[in-house]
């Protein structure tokens, strides 16, 4: 009873929906009515507005039509008064048969140019020239014009010397015409000599007739131009010419595309008007009707609320029972039910959710839950994993199954599989990544390759890979530990990630190696962007244990389409072009080039065959002199190997000598120079040295001082006669332990010099900290004297800190006789070079040294 007397009061108390859906019909029908009365006001004023635009606009035009006509004006009486030929025919003498019988200024002038007068004013201000309409007549211009025009004979003579016209706009019989006047004067005939007269002016008289405004008017888009009458004085289109309008008022007749859009908007929107109180008389008729259902059937939904209560208390009953926690949502997507057991699995409160949508609560990876609950004919019994954020803000995996309810909506149950998936995910990772640094190991980077390339990458957005490797990351392993090494991999992967693209793939696939697949790289630029920016994230430092270590890294690059379409070929070409980048110097980057794979199995055979020739005599020496500038006296040579192979003929030390050190074989090679050298040179005169160059590597090697004491034992050469050339690179890697090594050799008596200095960026140091007895001035120098004043300053600062520190000097790549006479200037000690002369083999520099011999 208590119920029912609560639904009979507020059905009685409630408003009847047909009033409140006239009310608020009749108040849009006034807020419509608003509307076209502010539509109809912005119509007026925008018409007016369009008016007074197309007539500011036609004054526009009309005055740039104007000047133009000045200006043309302006321009034809100058090229016709500032002329040599003028000045003598119409200033010195008045010639008429040249001006008129000529038509050097004449009838055409009228024929081509429609200038009704043409008249020629002496010094005196007489008109001795005079041509009407193109025929010659002997008229005053006052007289014609009917007018003075001193003022404009004044402007006219005050431009003389600057060569600038003067034009103004007169009435001439109640008839508006522009007058162009100019001094007549030599111009820039050098031929005319100018008398101390005043100047003759030339005047041009245009008549702007009704024909002529109309032509003017079309030319610029100006409808009607005409000389307004003293009718029309007083309305807004009007333009004077002249002062004040002394010589007329122009009128032209502007547009008016303001009154025919009032002409077209005014009717639509009184039809408009009109629809729209057809349509609202029609919605008030079926709103009424609808209102009256409305109100009928509210009556008939408080009777079914009791029984609604009663079904609701049993279906709560047994939800609560279940260990799942039970939802319902309408066709909204609003929660509209959660049981209890929603508190106690998710720790979520049932009341801040009740009436929220289910999307803001659980999510898929397919997309949005009401997404998948919409997709037709689903089969019922299919479940879908769906994810929350509980309380305490850690992510929550749940399975849901959902039915449709009849009259919209669906119900279902959920179940907590977090600790089942986590499980499941975790054996899935550690299958596809690598346990040490958590990147994708070879089985995820494969998957993800063939992923990518069935795509179909294009050269426009191709797929790149990196195969990128540690340079000296062994040290690291050897010296603190396979430990300390799995943490610079793992410092070093994370640098790694942070240079890369949620996109991209960063794998590591064995030990130091790694490789990076780049999947929205557009062009070559981007990359390379990328590859300097990974070096320069791995060459920062890495703290281990309190102290510093550094890494640095060489990469390769291939990109699909352009190299290859396939994993495999990608992964081996990415491996050919690494292999260049080590071979560069490391620390840099090379893209695979077709030619590469053909370069290693060249590289591969020139090995071969060089362990072939140290052993079996194809190598040779050739001897470059070393002259003392001052007088010109050889002093020395260097020695310089070359391979001359059976097949290929002379193989240049460039190609060889990187592939010597590579292959292990530098020691060799170097052992069979330094015995063949110091052999020959044992042989020359007291007073000649040779000098050898060191490889960087034998240095590590630990048998240098060794190998050079046994060669002077073996060659019995005077060791001061040995010159051993050294490069900064040495002591770069090494300083202490090459320090060492370096005074071993001094004290067998051996001379040491660097080569190539001012190349690198420490050489003044260990000039000062090294026992060395001389430095050579690297070639780069001289070759660009002729360009840069910077390198001549740059060999004379050398020459000076070799004479400070009690150094021998030698220049390299003297090729000029200019090269000779700038070092000779600066007192450099001694220089080599292709003008002193060539490399020379050991019968030639024989040769050579018994000139210089019988020359002594």
């Amino acid at each position: 009873m208590p119920n029912s007397f609560a639904s009979s009061h507020s059905s009685s108390s409630r408003p009847s929906s047909v009033v409140l859906a006239r009310a608020s019909l009749f108040k849009f029908v006034g807020l419509l009515a608003a509307v076209f009365l502010l539509a109809s006001y912005s119509l007026v004023y925008l018409a007016q507005d369009l008016d007074r635009a197309e007539e500011a606009e036609s004054a526009f035009y009309t005055k740039k039509a104007l000047q133009s006509l000045e200006k043309s004006l302006r321009s034809t009486v100058k090229d016709y008064a500032f002329w040599g030929d003028a000045y003598k025919h119409l200033h010195t003498e008045v010639d008429t048969d040249w001006a008129f019988v000529r038509q050097n200024i004449g009838p055409t002038l009228y024929t081509d140019f429609g200038f009704q007068g043409l008249f020629v004013v002496n010094d005196v201000d007489r008109t001795v020239y005079s041509v009407v309409k193109g025929e010659l007549k002997s008229v005053e211009v006052t007289e014609w014009l009917k007018q003075p025009i001193a003022g404009i004979l004044d402007k006219a003579r005050a431009g003389a010397e600057t060569e600038t016209p003067t034009t103004a706009f007169i009435n001439v019989g109640g008839v508006p015409a522009l007058v162009a006047a100019a001094a007549i004067t030599p111009g820039t005939d050098p031929t005319v000599v100018p008398d101390d007269r005043p100047p003759s002016v030339l005047i041009f008289v245009d008549v702007l007739n009704s024909a002529k405004l109309l032509r003017i008017g079309d030319d610029f888009g100006i409808d009607r131009l005409h000389l307004a009458t003293p009718d029309e004085a007083g309305t807004a289109s009007l333009f004077p010419l002249g002062d004040d309008g002394a010589a007329g008022n122009l009128r032209w007749s502007p547009q008016r595309p303001g009154l025919r859009l009032l002409g077209i908007g005014l009717p639509l929107i009184g039809v408009a008007a009109l629809l729209v109180c057809l349509m609202t008389w029609v919605i008030l008729r079926r709103t009424t009707v609808g209102a009256r259902a409305l109100d009928a059937s509210f009556a008939s939904l408080q009777s079914s609320q009791d029984a609604l209560a009663t079904s609701e208390a049993r279906f709560r009953d047994v939800v609560e029972a279940s260990s799942d926690w039970v939802w319902e949502i309408d066709a909204e997507w609003h929660f509209t039910y959660l049981s209890e057991r929603f508190e106690h699995v998710t720790g979520l409160s049932r009341d801040v959710w009740i009436g929220a949508v289910i999307n803001d609560l659980l999510s898929t990876e397919l997309g949005t839950l009401s997404q998948w609950l919409s997709i037709p004919s689903r089969r019922p019994d299919i479940s879908i994993q769906c994810r929350y954020i509980d309380t305490e803000g850690q992510e929550r995996i749940t399975r849901l199954s959902a039915r449709k309810m009849e009259g919209g909506g669906f119900r279902g149950t959920a179940t907590d599989v977090t600790e089942e998936v986590e499980a499941r995910r975790r054996i899935e990772f550690l299958s596809q990544h690598d346990a040490l640094t958590g990147l994708p190991n070879r089985t995820r980077l494969q998957e993800f390759l063939d992923g990518k390339l069935k795509a179909v990458p294009t050269l426009d957005q191709p797929l790149v890979m990196l195969s990128l490797d540690l340079d000296r990351f062994k040290p690291v392993n050897d010296l603190l530990g396979h430990a300390a090494g799995d943490r610079v991999l793992n410092e070093v992967s994370n640098r790694l990630a942070d240079c890369v693209r949620h996109g991209d793939l960063v794998a590591r696939v064995g030990g130091d190696e790694f490789v990076l697949i780049l999947t929205d790289v557009s062009s070559q630029e981007e990359v390379e962007t990328l590859c300097r920016r990974l070096i320069e994230s791995i060459e920062q430092p890495i703290a281990i244990d309190e102290q510093e270590v550094f890494v640095s890294a060489s990469l390769g690059i291939a990109m699909a389409p352009h190299d290859a379409c396939e994993a495999t070929e990608l992964l081996r070409y990415a491996d050919i072009a690494l292999y260049e980048a080590k071979a560069a110097g490391r620390n840099t980057w090379r893209f695979y080039a077709g030619d590469m794979n053909a370069k290693i199995i060249e590289r591969r055979r020139l090995e071969s065959d060089l362990r072939f020739a140290i052993k079996h005599g194809e190598l040779r020496l050739h001897f470059q002199p070393r002259y003392r500038i001052a007088d010109g006296q050889m002093v020395g040579a260097e020695a310089l190997v070359r391979w001359q192979h059976p097949e290929r003929g002379l193989i240049p030390p460039d190609t060889f000598i990187p592939i010597a050190e590579e292959s292990g074989l530098i020691l060799s090679l170097s052992n069979w120079v330094l015995d063949t050298a110091c052999s020959y040179a044992a042989r020359w005169p007291e007073r000649l040295f040779v000098s050898v160059n060191l490889s960087p590597s034998e240095f590590k090697q630990g048998n240098l001082v060794e190998r050079v004491q046994k060669t002077l034992a073996s060659s019995g050469i005077d060791p001061g006669r040995v010159e051993l050339e050294i490069t900064e690179s040495v002591m770069l890697e090494d300083a202490a332990g090459a320090l060492e090594i370096m005074r071993t050799l001094k004290r067998l008596g051996v001379r040491i010099s660097m080569d190539d200095f001012g190349t690198g960026y420490s050489s003044l140091s260990y000039l000062r900290a090294f026992p060395f007895d001389g430095l050579k001035i690297d070639r780069s120098f001289l070759n660009r004297l002729a360009d840069s004043e910077d390198d001549k300053a740059i060999i004379r600062a050398i020459v000076g800190l070799g004479r400070a520190l009690s150094l021998t000097v030698t220049a390299e790549g003297i090729e000029t006789a200019d090269h000779l006479k700038l070092l000779k200037s600066v007192s450099c000690d001694e220089g080599q070079g292709y003008f002193l002369s060539r490399p020379l083999d050991t019968f030639a520099f024989n040769e050579l040294v018994g000139l210089f011999e019988e020359a002594r």
